[in-house]
């Protein structure tokens, strides 16, 4: 039988947040749809071309936020997992 896999709780929002790829500076607008301690799921335009590192902040300054890897994309929204 194969093991199953635990989720962390996530918790409902729809919140605005704020999205900086490596080693750049601009900030892409984006919407936080659930969150958990281990990762979000985001809502933006152009999420199938996001790269597999970026940070995410509730706030527009960089220095704020986690650092995070895409885990999946559909459409308009990408999974992604908090690492350090």
């Amino acid at each position: 039988m194969a093991p199953t896999r635990k989720r962390e709780p996530r918790k409902l929002l729809s919140q605005a947040a704020w999205i900086t790829l490596e080693g750049g500076f601009a900030a892409r607008h984006c919407m936080v749809r659930d969150i958990s301690t281990a990762g979000a799921k985001i809502v933006l335009d152009g999420a199938q071309a996001l790269p597999a590192k970026l940070r995410l902040a509730f706030a527009r300054d960089a220095r704020t936020g986690h650092n995070c890897q895409v885990v999946w994309r559909r459409g308009n929204m990408a999974g992604v997992k908090f690492v350090r």
